[in-house]
């Protein structure tokens, strides 16, 4: 890559912004906050994502989407790092990305469930939780999770008892 012709990293995180989530596209990766940095090591642009859990199926399709995108904007000389310290929490995804999700009908991570991982883990483990999972339809607490399991692996399935509409819940990690 010419160095004259290097993009600014704030272009690299404009262009990164417009990459969707494979799985939940209304939202982007950055918004997801999977991407952790974006820097040059010499003329090699470097991106850095963390995985939002080991076994997502989306990480392949996320790091050639990013890949493809740079590519499209002129980058020649790129590198794609996995970050796994820290890991990937919830709490990563913004405030607009939360708006975003619910508006697309799927409930949001609650916010802070995740920031406190082992207590709350091992509150779920024992049943002991008392997680309220508003309804993004109508906005009703009244709801009922269904299934652990929704149309990912990130999501659960529940139900709202007053539209009686079924929603996905984006789980907390």
């Amino acid at each position: 890559m010419n160095t004259a012709l290097q993009p600014t990293t704030e272009d690299v995180w404009t262009w990164l912004a417009e990459v969707p989530d494979p799985e939940i596209p209304v939202v982007s990766v950055t918004e997801l906050g999977i991407v952790r940095e974006v820097r040059y090591d010499g003329d090699t642009l470097v991106v850095a994502v963390t995985p939002t859990y080991s076994g997502c199926p989306a990480t392949a399709v996320i790091d050639l989407m990013i890949e493809d995108k740079l590519r499209e904007m002129g980058v020649e000389n790129l590198r794609l790092e996995r970050r796994l310290s820290p890991p990937w929490t919830t709490d990563w995804v913004t405030a607009e990305a939360r708006d975003k999700l619910r508006s697309f009908g799927i409930a949001p991570p609650i916010d802070g469930t995740a920031s406190d991982g082992m207590s709350a883990k091992a509150a779920r483990l024992a049943g002991e939780t008392n997680l309220v999972v508003a309804c993004p339809r109508c906005n009703s607490a009244n709801t009922e999770r269904i299934s652990q399991f929704g149309s990912t692996p990130c999501k659960a399935a529940w139900r709202c008892r007053d539209c009686l509409e079924p929603f996905d819940y984006f789980k907390c990690i």
